[in-house]
């Protein structure tokens, strides 16, 4: 049998796996803009810059993952050549325990750390939820205080502010592990059984996802999930399951309120006393750090679905309504968390060593402002040398290298095209101005700058390619000595 003239080669699909992203100079310049400016509060509140490996060995990382039903337990994980097992991080937290737990002995404590980087996690993908994306954390361990976890909460929202959402837009809903432990003892739950404990954790923590319906089903028997996935259910009885929807929704209009409604609850509880005392010291904090209720509320609801969290717990959400691609609502749900992990360097130590941070999730919160409108402002291209004489390519190459050493970004077309179609590719690039020298030009000792963002303006009130030759709008002539001196001056008036 012979090969078809017309068949198609074996060739690969170019395709991108499902929760990754290729990620554009605007998107990266976008998210170098706000880790930096996350990092600078965080730095301007004491925490120090650390970076640590993507990768760690599997059992330093742990099993904390929320979604442990799934392969690989969550992680991205491989196997090295000495047999041991590393896995891609799925926070910057765990990495955290392992550094402070290696050089314990040569840290100030508290130690108070910041840091940001990719993550990855081997979940199931969704709007705004990526299987690889960028975290920026802030962490303090040493201090069991409540107001340690107060300032992490304070300084998360300042975060958020300095990333570009405003006031009014977010809020950071705080709650107390020890609530849901409190009342889960108080139904008769033994808080020894790891299974069904997490599972009503879980659960909680999928509501703004699922609704009450959905957690429900949780709570109870289990849910099958619109692809037809079955996950098992916490088992609990109809009178707790009832108690349990009851004691999230608890949450008043301010804190003060939302306190006394939760003293009502699970206040008769040791646990759950100790945890509305940690919540009133909490309170007390931010309101000596100017932190309103427009910014922080207690919400029994947040429970936070990773295992390690023992204590305080908090979840920033953005408030704003999102629209997707195809015009839908979408509710992006957080964008940034963080809690109380008293036992996580204790893994290590067999100690324990209170420790408290806040993440905000940069991928994240860009994805939301996107969706909301409110993206970064645009990113400018460099600028664009326009090759009008192909004899001349050396003299444009020394004018790129003089605007490089000013440092400002440029480049010579390299490409075949006339004039026009230059410059259309410059607009594409976002270039702010081009450079243009002809033969006549040359002689002369000059070169004409364009600036494109003013060019365009003007260009809508000239009717005319007349009117458009004998003006030329936008564009001005120069010695070819002055070229450094005069693109600076254009680029400063084009911003």
């Amino acid at each position: 049998m012979t090969k078809a003239k017309n068949a198609t080669p074996n060739r690969p699909l170019a395709r991108v796996p499902r929760g990754f992203l290729d990620r554009r100079a605007q998107t990266l310049a976008a998210e170098r803009d706000v880790v930096e400016k996350v990092l600078q509060v965080y730095e301007l509140w004491g925490y120090e810059r650390l970076d640590t490996p993507s990768f760690e060995y599997a059992d330093a990382l742990g099993k904390f993952l929320p979604d442990q039903d799934r392969p690989n337990e969550g992680v991205f994980a491989l196997e090295d050549d000495d047999g041991q097992w590393m896995s891609l991080r799925y926070d910057l937290t765990a990495p955290l325990a392992r550094f402070v737990a290696q050089h314990w002995d040569g840290l100030t404590k508290p130690f108070r750390r910041c840091a940001a980087g990719p993550v990855w996690r081997n979940e199931k993908p969704g709007p705004g939820r990526y299987r690889e994306f960028w975290q920026c954390d802030a962490d303090c361990v040493g201090s069991p205080r409540a107001e340690a976890d107060a300032e992490a909460i304070a300084m998360g929202a300042a975060a958020i502010e300095a990333a570009g959402v405003q006031r009014g837009h977010y809020v950071v809903n705080v709650s107390n592990r020890k609530l849901l432990d409190g009342l889960l003892a108080h139904i008769g739950i033994d808080l020894e059984d790891t299974q069904k404990r997490l599972g009503v954790l879980r659960a909680v923590d999928k509501l703004d996802r699922l609704g009450p319906e959905g957690v429900e089903l949780l709570l109870g028997h289990g849910r099958k999930d619109e692809s037809g996935d079955f996950t098992k259910g916490a088992g609990l009885s109809s009178p707790a399951i009832a108690q349990v929807l009851a004691f999230t929704a608890a949450q008043k209009t301010t804190r003060a309120l939302t306190l006394d409604a939760l003293s009502q609850v699970v206040g008769v509880t040791p646990l759950g006393q100790e945890g509305i005392e940690e919540l009133a010291a909490i309170d007390a904090t931010l309101k000596a750090l100017g932190v309103g209720e427009d910014q922080a509320l207690f919400d029994p609801a947040i429970v936070r679905g990773l295992e390690y969290y023992t204590g305080p717990v908090f979840e920033a959400e953005l408030l704003v309504p999102t629209i997707d691609d195809k015009g839908q609502k979408v509710r992006f749900g957080s964008i940034g968390s963080g809690g109380r992990y008293d036992d996580l360097v204790m893994r290590f130590r067999g100690e324990r060593a209170p420790a408290t941070g806040f993440s905000l999730g940069v991928s994240r919160l860009l994805a939301a402002l996107a969706a909301t409108g409110q993206e970064r402002t645009s990113l400018a291209g460099p600028v664009v040398i326009i090759v009008l004489d192909q004899n001349a390519i050396a003299g444009y190459m020394r004018m790129a290298g003089e605007l490089r050493g000013a440092g400002i970004a440029a480049e010579v077309y390299l490409g075949t095209s006339g004039l026009k179609a230059q410059l259309k590719y410059a607009d594409r690039r976002q270039s702010p101005l081009v450079v243009l020298e002809g033969s006549e030009e040359r002689a002369n000792g000059v070169v004409t700058l364009k600036d494109l963002n003013l060019g365009a303006q003007l260009a809508q009130s000239i009717e005319t390619n007349q009117a458009w030759r004998s003006e030329r709008p936008a564009q001005i002539e120069v010695p070819r000595a002055n070229l450094v001196i005069a693109v600076q001056d254009m680029l400063a008036r084009c911003r």
